[in-house]
């Protein structure tokens, strides 16, 4: 007769032995002789391992590819610095373009053959005003009618060469070019005054200033209050003498800047040292009102072919050194150019140079070598990145030939076939 145990363990022994052969735990009995959980135990092993070494490969390619995506912010903070230097330093290069205009109007312009230019124009207000200055300089600067103004915008400004020049003349017009530029709305309301009809009262204000000196007015013109202007309200670029606008780069759906882009129009004109002072009641300056409101963010570009391959980019106009033109998003300037008689002056060699220009060439150099030492850093990551990627894809391959193969092994355990 059987007689039970005192002992746990023997005693679940015991009643091991008396449970019917077909009995589910005969059954596990009966597979742990034959092999099957040490075979399991196997499976699951190999399982674990596979799925270890493919969270480490993962984590490989996870960090091969947070390094490449910090070099590339670095080597893309790295082109913008090395092109605001470009920039800085003038680095413009026109296309040759065969020049076929009359002499007077391809030569550089210099402030002299600016000013040459606004007098043809006799009988505008940006003329009356350069004659006024030329001939009755005393005068005018006791003339409270004059006294607001800053200027004519052609006179504002300046260029590295006569391309930009006759480029940027042509993109504003010359009723641009000629608009006189004036500090507050008050030196407006004294260019022009009405009657109770809403006439031009020609015997006051600008109308009869043209009279006293024998040149009546004609026709409308611009006049710009800086004070009415909305100003640019960003950065400046850092340690730049003439206060640029740190402008967001153009950028392509891969983060790099397009081909061709030398930068932005506001940035290529160069204000005087009388007026890169000139503040607004506000506290800003020529850059951030008149030319930001003039040019926007308009962009440059080497060629037309560039210009069209950027056109994603391009939202409030650009130009291209070879005549391309592009007024605003949508709207394309064809044709042959049209040469505007009145243009902006050339800078002179001191004033484009900065003080410090031996070091900003030694700089932009610097840059240039951490920029290529960047893209073959960038290049072995790369190389590494996919290696990681290869060693994925078999070690994936691997685990599902492994899930496939222990999946048809359970199939068999549990339809009652065990290996042998």
């Amino acid at each position: 007769m059987f007689q039970p145990s005192n002992h746990p363990q023997d005693a679940s022994s015991s009643l091991l032995m008396q449970v019917d052969p077909k009995e589910p735990s005969m059954v596990v009995s009966d597979e742990m002789q034959n092999g099957v959980f040490p075979q399991a135990q196997t499976i699951i092993y190999n399982s674990k391992k596979l799925q270890d070494d493919l969270h480490v490969l993962g984590m490989k390619i996870k960090h091969h590819e947070d390094n490449i995506k910090l070099l590339k912010s670095h080597r893309y903070k790295l082109d913008d610095s090395i092109l605001d230097l470009q920039v800085t330093l003038g680095k413009y290069h026109s296309s040759t373009q065969p020049n076929t205009e009359n002499d007077a109007h391809s030569s550089n312009p210099s402030e002299e053959e600016t000013t040459k230019q606004i007098l043809r124009h006799e009988k505008s207000a940006a003329g009356i005003l350069c004659q006024l200055k030329m001939h009755h300089d005393t005068q005018t600067s006791h003339l409270s009618l004059t006294k607001d103004v800053l200027g004519v915008v052609a006179t504002l400004g300046k260029v590295d060469d006569d391309n930009l020049s006759r480029l940027f003349s042509e993109y504003l017009g010359v009723e641009t070019m000629l608009a006189i530029v004036c500090k507050t709305y008050e030196g407006v309301k004294a260019f022009e005054t009405y009657d109770k009809d809403g006439q031009i009262n020609k015997g006051s204000g600008f109308h009869a200033l043209g009279a006293s000196i024998g040149k009546e007015l004609d026709g409308r013109f611009l006049v710009i209050c800086l004070e009415n202007l909305r100003p640019y309200c960003g950065e400046f670029m850092v340690d730049d003498p003439q206060r640029r606008l740190d402008l967001l780069k153009p950028k392509l759906p891969n983060g790099e800047c397009p081909p061709g882009f030398m930068g932005f129009a506001v940035n290529m004109i160069n204000v005087e040292c009388t007026n890169l002072f000139f503040l607004t009641g506000s506290g800003h300056g020529l850059r951030e009102t008149l030319f930001y409101n003039l040019f926007s963010h308009m962009q440059v570009y080497k060629t037309r072919e560039d210009m069209a391959f950027s056109l994603p980019c391009i939202s409030d106009g650009a130009i291209s050194l070879d005549g391309g033109m592009i007024k605003g998003a949508g709207v394309f300037s064809l044709g042959n150019r049209n040469d505007v008689d009145v243009r902006f002056p050339k800078s002179s060699v001191t004033s484009t140079q900065p003080d410090n220009n031996i070091d900003t060439k030694k700089h932009l150099k610097e840059m240039k070598w951490k920029r290529e030492t960047m893209l073959e850093d960038i290049k072995r990551e790369q190389a590494l990145l996919d290696t990681a990627r290869q060693s994925f894809e078999r070690k994936k391959e691997e685990f599902v030939k492994f899930l496939a193969q222990s999946s048809a092994y359970a199939t068999r355990v549990q339809a009652g076939f065990t290996p042998r």
